[in-house]
């Protein structure tokens, strides 16, 4: 998948977020879920746009955690608004399953990336004492 279409990806997953928010009951424990749905589930494509222009492996790396976070937090939120009745479970399957795959992709990138920028380890017998080569 490419850079664009993950963008494209993680942006219709906020959409899809903002719509069921939208759906849920005119209650304030609703309201207060469906806000925090929103705010994690958009921050989700925000911060991965941000990502795609990271200047560094750290930088990206950073930047990659946070849209970890926020996907994850995001499906936790879906999984408070079933659990507590506001919405069917089976209405929100597309929606989790959308943020599992996301999340998924997600770590798989941080992996990628920490495994491409690991350092091999010196050992310290194999470290040279400039001093005992002069002696």
């Amino acid at each position: 998948m490419t850079p664009e279409e993950m963008k494209q990806r993680t942006k219709k997953f906020g959409l899809r977020a903002l719509k069921l928010a939208a759906a849920l009951p005119r209650e304030r424990a609703a309201d207060v879920l469906g806000r925090q749905l929103i705010r994690s589930a958009t921050s989700v494509g925000a911060n991965y746009r941000g990502a795609c222009r990271s200047r560094s492996d750290g930088d990206f790396l950073a930047r990659m955690g946070v849209v970890e976070e926020e996907a994850d937090e995001s499906l936790y939120w879906l999984e408070v608004v079933a659990e507590a009745g506001f919405v069917p479970p089976s209405r929100l399957e597309g929606l989790k399953k959308e943020g599992e795959e996301i999340l998924r992709i997600i770590v798989a990138s941080i992996r990628t990336v920490k495994s491409r920028t690991r350092k091999p380890r010196t050992r310290q017998s194999e470290i040279r004492n400039p001093k005992s080569e002069i002696e």
